[in-house]
């Protein structure tokens, strides 16, 4: 059994679905189930509704509905959909849709409260309107695909927005619901980034959090391979908008595909890859314009290779936060105190520098950044950075490798360095520079390290 997961560019249109039911045809023998992202673009349409309603603004709102929500999928429909009692059928579903949206706007509008659980719920018809529609296109291509609600299969808590899976009660009903239907040789179809939790309320996984049901399905019913078809060849040796001639990877290890998704490569969900890193489930990124193209694989144990550096990844829109205080010197517990205030804050912190009487950390979304640093301004001079980068260079043999942040920091010698990490993962070196660096510093190391490959066979 396998799973295949298709996201948002891969059902973009009707010609794209038609493409991607092609590539689950040619996976019939593998026993897959198919989980799917919303068709591009939807997820933030429907976002902009629900933010428009509770500013009062019904009409707009229900525009953007009608014109960029419900009427794009009446045009799939037409263009995908030959069989007119099939298109009649889904035409009817998606006036229910259209009338369950508008009353939610509507009731959104008069409340003006916008609460993670009602955007959840309305966030959770774009991946309903994809599956109802690929189903159907799959059947009218022969192949016994039945819609499933993944609302019944991923059971989460309740942390709406952002909600994280409760695997025994996933496992319980994966093999409840899901294992029947494979072994009946029907292929399911089922919502990514949806789930709800143990009062069966709907709940999301967080944006970009198809990959992540992918993963939570695949490694609660042991699959043999968990596949992510995107709209690039895999995972690159850098992003493909700064540097046109980025190499693709052909493996990778678990480690490697990690770090590259927290530190902004956007190819995977960050989460994706820790339940099938328990599991040691192979995970393949393919691109499902060119199915013809192996991807990347990423896997436990990889092959041997004297290559040092695989990927340069980095993330935007950083703030450095710098507290310098002497009650930091000889002192225990300053820490827990610091990092208790972005935990109350719900702040994660992605890189920590310290000395004698300085901390430094930064951060990429703070709900409520002014209560934040009121609370850190009690423990010390506080200062803050805006506007920067983090840059994220990945390799298995990063920390064996002699002179690599010799080479690094050289090439960027012109490029003011705000932070630098390394040594707490020994297969990242990470430094924060200006954001508006972000290119010329990529460009730079991509050359650095990728101009002269010796190992052909590693990249392509």
């Amino acid at each position: 059994m396998i799973i295949m997961k298709f996201g948002g560019t891969s059902l973009e249109d009707a010609s794209a679905i038609a493409n991607a039911c092609e590539i689950i045809k040619s996976r019939l023998g593998r026993q897959p189930a198919v989980v799917l992202s919303a068709a591009a673009g939807i997820t933030n349409a429907l976002i902009r509704c629900a933010e428009l309603a509770a500013q009062g603004k019904r009409s707009e709102a229900e525009t953007i509905l009608r014109d960029r929500i419900i009427e794009r999928h009446y045009r799939i429909i037409a263009n995908l959909i030959k069989g007119l009692r099939e298109q009649d059928m889904l035409i009817r579903q998606f006036k229910l849709y259209d009338e369950e949206l508008r009353s939610l706007i509507y009731g959104i509008s008069i409340t003006g409260d916008l609460s993670p659980r009602v955007l959840d719920f309305v966030m959770s018809y774009g991946e309903r309107m994809s599956t109802a529609i690929v189903t159907e296109a799959l059947r009218e291509r022969g192949v016994r695909a039945e819609l499933l609600d993944a609302r019944r299969c991923v059971v989460t808590n309740a942390q709406f927005g952002r909600a994280e899976p409760l695997f025994e009660p996933t496992r319980a009903a994966c093999e409840s619901i899901i294992r029947p239907r494979i072994e009946k040789g029907i292929i399911p179809v089922l919502q990514g980034f949806v789930g709800a939790d143990e009062h069966h309320v709907t709940t999301t996984l967080g944006r970009g959090g198809s990959d992540f049901s992918a993963a939570i399905i695949g490694t609660v019913m042991h699959t043999d391979d968990i596949e992510i078809w995107t709209d690039v060849d895999g995972m690159l040796t850098a992003d493909p908008n700064i540097v046109a001639d980025a190499l693709r990877i052909r493996e990778m290890s678990f480690r490697e595909a990690s770090e590259l998704a927290y530190f902004g490569a956007k190819v995977l969900h960050p989460s994706t890859l820790l339940p099938a890193i328990e599991k040691d489930i192979p995970v393949h990124i393919l691109n499902s314009h060119r199915p013809q193209m192996d991807g990347t694989l990423i896997k436990r144990d990889i092959t041997a290779s004297d290559i040092a550096v695989k990927s340069i990844s980095f993330k935007r829109a950083i703030t450095i936060l710098n507290i310098t205080s002497t009650r930091m010197l000889g002192s225990y517990g300053f820490m827990k105190k610091i990092f208790d205030i972005f935990n109350e804050h719900q702040t994660s912190v992605d890189l920590v520098t310290t000395s004698e009487v300085s901390i430094s950390l930064s951060i990429e979304n703070a709900p409520a950044l002014d209560e934040l640093v009121a609370e850190l301004r009690k423990y010390g001079e506080l200062t803050i950075l805006r506007e920067k980068a983090i840059i994220c260079i990945v390799g298995e043999r990063l920390k064996s490798e002699r002179g690599i942040a010799s080479r690094v920091f050289s090439r960027l010698q012109d490029i003011p360095i705000d932070m630098i990490s390394h040594g707490a993962s020994e297969i990242n070196l990470t430094f924060v520079i200006d954001e508006e660096r972000v290119p010329e510093a990529v460009r730079e190391l991509h050359e650095e390290f990728f101009s002269s490959i010796s190992e052909p066979g590693i990249f392509e």
